[in-house]
């Protein structure tokens, strides 16, 4: 049964030869080596929250948006998001995309509406969403790690 999305649902194009997009095979290389979790500064904030003593699971598959660090016990959600993936200065960045415009514009837009989706359904479960950039996680890893430690002994009391 198809979802009910609470805004019009931005459409993406396929990205294939056919649809008028082409790759070439040392693009699509790159393109492969792109990973989509445990990511340097991933595991940087876990190896720092691990220290802090609190425990969590990654990249929960039972909720909604996956997680990347999920303190069920809490109920606290972490995600760490890549800049180009996820839109981080967008109206900004988006006039810089100079190849497949057609296709990635729509994208990441897309990716932009799926999160704000996966927040508000994670915050009517009751959860509270934290993300972070990942260049503010390379940054300032312990402020980044700090906010949510915070936030965490805010709940034990």
């Amino acid at each position: 049964m198809p979802k009910k999305y609470t805004e019009e649902r931005i459409k993406v194009p396929r990205f294939n030869e056919e649809s008028g997009f082409y790759t070439t095979p040392e693009r699509s290389k790159i393109m492969g080596k792109i990973r989509g979790k445990n990511t340097k500064p991933e595991l940087a904030f876990r190896k720092a929250l691990w220290a802090t003593g609190y425990r969590y699971r990654i990249d929960y598959k039972k909720l909604i948006g996956k997680p990347d660090i999920l303190l069920k016990k809490y109920k606290t959600a972490i995600f760490i998001d890549g800049e180009f993936w996820h839109g981080h200065d967008w109206e900004e960045r988006k006039h810089k995309i100079k190849a497949n415009r057609e296709f990635w514009i729509p994208k990441i837009e897309r990716n932009i509406q799926r999160d704000r989706e996966v927040n508000d359904g994670l915050e009517n479960l009751g959860y509270t969403v934290f993300r972070f950039w990942e260049s503010e996680v390379k940054k300032n890893l312990d402020e980044c790690v700090k906010k949510v430690v915070l936030h965490l002994k805010s709940i034990e009391k």
